[in-house]
């Protein structure tokens, strides 16, 4: 069963699977600010991407020399989150290691993400703890879908990402396997703080970007009065991306990033991974607030 959280001017819906929010609608407008999730463009509406983000060589990652097959973005946005505390505004959902996700990523972990709703204002904060005897290897992201436009009124062209800080940043490319595409990059900021979007923008897949300056970013309209704005912490990476013409866009800070085309070695040396002590904490947030 899904659970709701409300406040005085909001309400976030979260499905138990991949303990993804599937719903945020203001209550004064009726308006969702999450995609649909309909299958003509994609399901996905917010899912987390752990223990990897993107793809993989081969379509596997090597631990101690053996090899375990690991799909694109891995396994938690696909599997059964307990929740282990709820109430009117904040729920606590837990993803723990098991005979099945230790087919794909041999350690032993809990991942944690809590919900928080606060007016307007929706903060998920991810808690990863190494429960395995070694130290264990991951990456962690987020995959949030907003619709775009985010009313009946304008098109997609009038929207324009707005970064916090100013930035100048270089795209990688990815190849058909998802993979990043070694050596080729292309300037898309240059000194500036405003992205316009197209459509066209996205033919080549996703906008990957290293090393984000800004910790908010907000995707707001020419036309209309209302926007999201997503802030976070811990992630300084970032992805941002559509299905080709379709009507949501997808803001996904990361810790980490895909292989690149050309990457052989193991899970613990690959760029962005993050490295836990056994009984150590990973902690990060995302904060979600509509306008």
């Amino acid at each position: 069963m899904n659970t709701i959280l409300r406040s005085g001017s909001a309400e976030a819906e979260i499905s138990p699977l991949g303990a993804e929010l599937i719903s945020f609608i203001r209550k004064d407008t009726g308006t969702d600010y999450i995609w649909s999730g309909d299958a003509a463009y994609w399901t996905g509406r917010s899912p987390v991407l752990f223990p990897i983000i993107g793809a993989v060589r081969n379509g596997e990652i090597k631990v101690h020399g053996q090899a375990y097959k690991l799909a694109n973005h891995g396994f938690a946005r696909h599997s059964e989150f307990t929740i282990i505390e709820a109430d009117e505004s904040h729920a606590v959902f837990r993803l723990t290691s098991s005979g099945h996700t230790l087919s794909s990523y041999p350690f032993q972990f809990n991942l944690y993400i809590t919900y928080t709703l606060n007016e307007s204002t929706l903060k998920l904060d991810y808690r990863v703890e190494n429960t395995d005897g070694q130290s264990i290897f991951f990456q962690l992201g987020t995959h949030p879908a907003f619709n775009c436009p985010l009313d009946e009124n304008g098109s997609f062209s009038d929207y324009v990402l707005e970064f916090s800080e100013t930035e100048t940043l270089d795209r990688e490319f990815l190849n058909s396997a998802g993979l990043r595409i070694t050596g080729k990059t292309e300037s898309v900021l240059k000194g500036e703080r405003l992205l316009p979007l197209t459509h066209e923008m996205f033919r080549d897949d996703a906008l990957v970007f290293r090393n984000v300056a800004s910790r908010q970013i907000t995707l707001k309209s020419r036309v209309t009065e209302k926007s999201v704005a997503v802030s976070f912490e811990g992630f300084p990476d970032l992805g941002i991306w559509q299905k080709l013409n379709a009507p949501f866009l997808c803001i996904e800070p990361w810790q980490g990033f895909a292989d690149s085309d050309g990457f052989e070695g193991e899970l613990s040396e690959k760029e962005g991974v993050i490295t836990l002590a056994p009984g150590e904490n990973f902690a990060s947030s995302l904060t979600i607030e509509i306008s």
